[in-house]
């Protein structure tokens, strides 16, 4: 089977004189400065996802008088206060509260894990609107239930709408100023968006969990399946645009190609009528001047299998920028070559203005699980430092077929360690280190893309990474990148088929596999900060996030330095001067740190479980920093917290 891997397509010439006239008049684009005006009018501060502010009210001096200023209870509580069923039923919790709210003209905006949309007072926590659209009795959705991070806001100067995507599952289109649906759009202020794959989509195995993006008058919607390893056949991850005014669908891009389409060699013939994913379950980015969306498309379904779609897989695992008015593809690079590690880049491009070695260039930067840094010009493709395809050990699984070779980034470095080798199991103590490797030796390993045998498997990162979908932060002043990340691994279990027609059984394992006394199996750092120069290339610091298990009863004594928590951190928050990170799940904290050092001079207990990406903004004259808290099939109360000054 022939291999196409990474191709440009023609870029329309109005893109191509945009750029250049950028670039000649050294003008930063709206998506590349931050977020302004002291609002946040976008899920990542701007449609760049920079995730900075540069508000500076709160800083270094004062940070320390931080207090809660509001907190407001998510509308979905009244729900479960006053129906048995949802109440008493664990699938109608969220996986965590997730979302990212918005600050729009004065008015901040919020969804719910029930799908309720939301008005508040910035200054007060108080409820404007709601509006229930009553999504949840359709069904618990895909992946991980009744889940939400956010909305789309869209303004054409004269009419404004709010665009939500979830439940099971639908588009929906409110007025902000009443929370209404629009008349106009779809039936009703609505779009199914289960209609128009292509085929027939059980709804049990679909769902979106990320807010949509706009780019001019065209809202494009990506989506989260289950990606068990069961499913031979699944929904597509086509990507679709909507008419922001009619809801009418404007374009899909394919992500399996089908016949005649650019990519369809890189998969077996009638692939594409059967085998699902290759969906944009995070955040996407848009380039307004180049006219451009940019799409982190992920892995083909089963995650952890290919025998059943030998080849490359185009366009899984790849960074994807099409024309955001047609859809149709202007350039892609493929990260991983028919992936069998669930490595889908987790989080939104960062799109970055830099100078490397004295030339201007419009970036995009993606950050991956696996600790990779991909940085192309946006507007042609091109990598910024040579990638280098190397070779990579082989699958011995009968049917199987990996690619021989990996694309490895060149520069920057790696923002973690991965592989699984015996070098990186435990040491502290001789004694400790020989127990380590006992349980290590009783699963099969390796270096980086080994792929997962007969037998049970450590895949290092795992399929939380890494990198997750809180992304990193980029500070369009100094040109750093600020990347957090933990080192999550998984561990697979692949046996062979009862029936000799029958395929592989795979099981993913989601919990961690411990090591010796309850200690952790590999060496740390197990959570950390790490800063970039994004212009040479070069890392700046990196910091644990947290103490880890230095107060383990068999490592007193040691004086070992802070090894960060093994737990999922929160969303990067930039501002002028600070940085500001949450770690959650179990330690459940915010702390503020210093960006040229990576010290941290601040932090917050906070009252639940914190797994979303704050916000900043101003109002009647107050920075404000707001940010999810709760969920869980513990039954934590979903809410909003606000830190202010006093």
């Amino acid at each position: 089977m022939r291999s196409v891997r990474n191709g440009i397509s023609s870029i329309p010439l109005l893109s191509f004189a945009i750029f250049a006239l950028a670039c000649l008049t050294g003008i930063k684009g709206v998506a590349q400065i931050g977020a302004t005006d002291g609002e946040w009018r976008h899920y990542g501060g701007n449609v760049g996802h920079s995730k900075y502010s540069p508000l500076d009210q709160i800083n270094a001096d004062n940070v320390q008088r931080l207090s809660e200023a509001w907190t407001w209870v998510s509308a979905d509580e009244e729900i479960r206060n006053a129906n048995e069923t949802i109440r008493e039923r664990g699938s109608f919790r969220s996986y965590a509260y997730e979302v990212t709210p918005l600050m729009v003209n004065g008015v901040l905006y919020t969804t719910t894990s029930l799908g309720q949309i939301a008005a508040i007072n910035p200054t007060s926590g108080e409820t404007l609107w709601s509006f229930d659209p009553v999504l949840y009795l359709d069904g618990r959705p895909a992946v991980h239930g009744f889940m939400t991070r956010g909305l789309a806001y869209w303004t054409d100067g004269e009419q404004e709408r709010l665009f939500y995507a979830g439940g099971r599952t639908y588009l929906l289109s409110i007025d902000p100023s009443s929370g209404r649906p629009d008349p106009s759009f779809g039936r009703g202020g609505r779009v199914d968006l289960k209609r128009g794959l292509g085929r027939t989509i059980d709804p049990s195995l679909y769902a979106v969990s990320s807010p949509p993006v706009v780019l001019g008058d065209v809202v494009i919607v990506g989506s989260a399946m289950t990606e068990g390893t069961d499913y031979l056949e699944a929904p597509p991850g086509h990507v679709r645009g909507f008419n922001a005014r009619t809801g009418e669908m404007q374009w899909i891009f394919h992500t399996i190609p089908q016949p005649g389409e650019y990519g369809y060699e890189t998969w077996p013939a009638e692939a594409w009528s059967y085998t699902g994913g290759a969906n944009v379950w995070t955040h996407m980015s848009v380039d307004e001047e180049l006219g451009l969306v940019y799409l982190p498309i992920g892995t083909t379904v089963p995650d952890y299998y290919g025998g059943h779609r030998l080849g490359d897989n185009l366009f899984s695992n790849s960074l994807v920028a099409l024309n955001g008015e047609t859809g149709e593809r202007v350039w892609h690079y493929q990260m991983v070559h028919h992936s069998v590690w669930d490595y889908d880049p987790p989080a939104a491009p960062n799109l970055m203005d830099i100078v490397v070695d004295g030339r201007e260039i419009k970036a995009v930067g993606q950050i991956t699980k696996q600790g990779f840094t991909f940085v192309f010009d946006r507007a042609t493709g091109e990598p910024v430092w040579p990638i280098e395809e190397r070779v990579v050990p082989q699958s011995e699984v009968i049917g199987e077929g990996t690619s021989p070779t990996q694309p490895f980034p060149s520069k920057p470095p790696l923002f973690l360690t991965h592989g699984a080798t015996e070098d990186d199991v435990i040491d502290f103590t001789p004694e400790i280190h020989e127990e380590a490797l006992e349980i290590f030796r009783q699963y099969n390993s390796g270096p980086l893309y080994t792929p997962p045998a007969l037998g049970d498997n450590i895949i290092r990162p795992g399929w939380s990474g890494g990198a997750n979908w809180w992304g990193a932060a980029f500070d369009p002043e100094t040109q750093n990148l600020f990347v957090p990340s933990w080192a999550h691994f998984s561990t697979v279990n692949i046996q062979p088929p009862q029936d000799p027609t029958s395929d592989l059984t795979i099981r993913p394992r989601v919990r961690d596999l411990s090591g010796p006394r309850g200690l952790p199996l590999f060496k740390p750092p197990y959570s950390q900060l790490v800063a970039f120069d994004m212009s040479a290339g070069e890392k700046l610091w990196h910091v644990p996030v947290g103490e880890g298990p230095r107060d383990h009863p068999d490592l007193q004594g040691l004086e070992l330095p802070p090894m960060g928590n093994f737990e999922k951190l929160g969303g990067p928050l930039l501002t002028k001067t600070l940085l500001f990170i949450g770690q959650g799940f179990e330690t459940n904290r915010l702390g503020a740190y210093d960006k040229t050092t990576g010290e941290e001079l601040w932090w917050i207990q906070l009252p639940a479980r914190f797994h979303a990406a704050p916000i900043t903004y101003m109002a009647e004259g107050r920075q404000y920093i707001v940010f999810a808290l709760g969920g869980g099939v513990g039954g934590e109360t979903e809410r909003l917290m606000a830190l202010a000054l006093p």
